[in-house]
């Protein structure tokens, strides 16, 4: 069982990368995605969830409007498309995995803290370097 993020990268102020997440070992469409940061010296964030079946998302105020989470589970792989990026987006990016059905995201901040155990799975993190 496994979940593998990717596509970081060192890119300018400005500047979009698409991040992916595959699983491996388990059937992704049972299971709510999120995707998380941590930047140095910083707490890790939530920031985007996607439901089971695509159909909820969920954005934290400092990325709505500049980033897009999206998936395909016939490729067992969901997608953050991120743009508009800024200095202050650097950071490494997790994708995690909640067996939360029906087509829901948590909307509570409280479930994308450091202090929630909703999250089952957790990929590697991949770095995203932004540059001024």
């Amino acid at each position: 069982v496994q979940l593998q993020a990717s596509g970081g990268g060192l890119v300018q102020a400005g500047g979009s990368l698409r991040l992916s997440c595959v699983a491996s070992g388990f059937t992704l469409d049972d299971y709510a995605v999120g995707w998380f940061r941590r930047a140095p010296g910083k707490e890790r964030e939530g920031f985007s969830c996607i439901s089971n079946g695509g159909g909820t998302t969920y954005y934290s105020d400092s990325v709505k409007g500049r980033f897009t989470i999206s998936r395909d589970n016939a490729k067992n792989t969901v997608y953050l498309q991120v743009n508009s990026l800024k200095v202050d987006d650097t950071a490494v990016y997790y994708c995690a995995a909640s067996p939360l059905g029906e087509d829901r995201c948590y909307s509570s901040s409280y479930y994308y803290s450091i202090r929630s155990t909703v999250w089952t799975y957790w990929g590697q993190g991949t770095q995203v370097t932004v540059s001024s």
